[in-house]
């Protein structure tokens, strides 16, 4: 039977929200969390754990962050990775090179927080005083916050926990070797590969772009991610389906029956797999989302943080929730203009806001 693209998109549902597990399994398998700090009603790291990790509350992964085997750090989005993809990445160097004196400040910085074990930045900020300095975006920050993160970045610094939201630094243990040509050669397919089993099924295009975003992760080898893409083109498992290439795992078959969605409504993140790559998305279910938290109010069309609507292994439309007074607000909006008229929907939905409202805490 030929791959069409109904086997992509149940493939990509069904291989995507697996059987929930234990929070480092579900970690390890989705191999990095992209995080985002917008709390709406919860934080999309949060939103995209709680459809594969069983029990899971919102504030989990932070709560139970400084125990578990996982790191904040810059992947293709900034998020969190188990440890094998961290120590992948580093030494990691710098696009931008610091200058000697910004090199000094960040040596007596390590010293005072190796002293103490760990530090907040308050704490750095009040013993050096490093004034304001402008950040990327043309504002005016901490001078010891931009430092803190170009430590961390560097590999300097780990995140050690949170703090209300605010990361607390450590020392990290360097125990990186430099990669001679092959080993790089090596880690960067290792990366590659972290990228296609967590969000295949991939179109070319899409491969192209987070081998691209790679750069982020991985500044150091930015020569070497072309001929990475050419040899992961080569490997993995792929199709033209509708004119368009598809790439995927070279172990799987898309078309495999095993790939079953189950009967269930889900709310899903922003930026969980099954909806991040918006190509895909219009192409598998025939209308544009998109994430408007940025947008002006005026110009919003589905809302500030709305979340894709999947019933079975279709997302035909949206919710924006908010949580107060200990009530679960809820707003749907349909591609068709309205819920389908099935009583099944109407029972899974239910069933979904309900474990909503228990991820929330606000099931008493």
């Amino acid at each position: 039977m030929p791959l069409a693209l109904d086997h992509l998109r149940r493939y990509a549902v069904a291989r995507s929200l697996f059987k929930p597990t234990t929070l480092p399994r579900a970690v390890e398998r989705l191999g990095f969390v992209q995080a985002d700090p917008i709390r709406a009603p919860a934080r999309a790291q949060d939103l995209t754990l709680r459809h594969r990790v069983a029990g899971y509350r919102a504030g989990d992964l932070e709560r139970r962050y400084p125990r578990l085997p996982l790191e904040e750090d810059f992947f293709v989005n900034y998020g969190f990775v188990p440890r094998p993809l961290h120590r992948l990445m580093h030494p990691r160097t710098p696009r931008i090179a610091w200058s000697k004196a910004q090199w000094k400040r960040a040596r007596a910085v390590l010293a005072f927080v190796a002293e103490r074990g760990e530090a907040h930045p308050r704490e750095v900020d009040a013993h050096f005083g490093h004034g304001k300095a402008t950040n990327w975006f043309g504002g005016s920050s901490n001078a010891s916050t931009q430092l803190l993160d170009g430590m961390h970045y560097r590999g300097l610094l780990r995140v050690a926990r949170r703090e209300g939201g605010t990361r607390v630094y450590a020392p990290r243990v360097a125990d990186d070797v430099p990669a001679d040509e092959a080993t790089a050669h090596a880690r960067m397919d290792a990366l590659v590969d972290v990228v296609v089993r967590k969000y295949a099924p991939l179109p070319a295009s899409t491969l192209a772009q987070l081998v691209g975003h790679l750069r982020g992760g991985a500044p150091q080898w930015g020569a070497l991610r072309a001929a990475a893409l050419a040899r992961a083109k080569r490997r993995l498992g792929h199709a033209r389906v509708d004119g368009v290439d598809w790439y995927w795992p070279e172990e799987e078959n898309p078309a495999s029956a095993r790939w079953r969605p189950n009967e269930t409504v889900r709310l899903l993140a922003p930026f969980d797999p099954v909806a991040w790559d918006r190509r895909r998305f219009e192409a598998f279910w025939g209308w544009a989302y998109r994430f408007e938290a940025y947008t002006p109010a005026p110009k919003r069309k589905l809302g500030y943080y709305a979340l894709p609507l999947l019933w079975r292994d279709r997302v035909i439309g949206w919710a924006n929730l908010s949580a107060a007074g200990g009530r679960l607000a809820c707003d749907f909006g349909y591609v068709a203009g309205r819920p389908p008229r099935d009583a099944d929907f109407d029972r899974e939905l239910e069933a979904e806001l309900a474990r909503m409202r228990g991820f929330l805490g606000l099931d008493g």
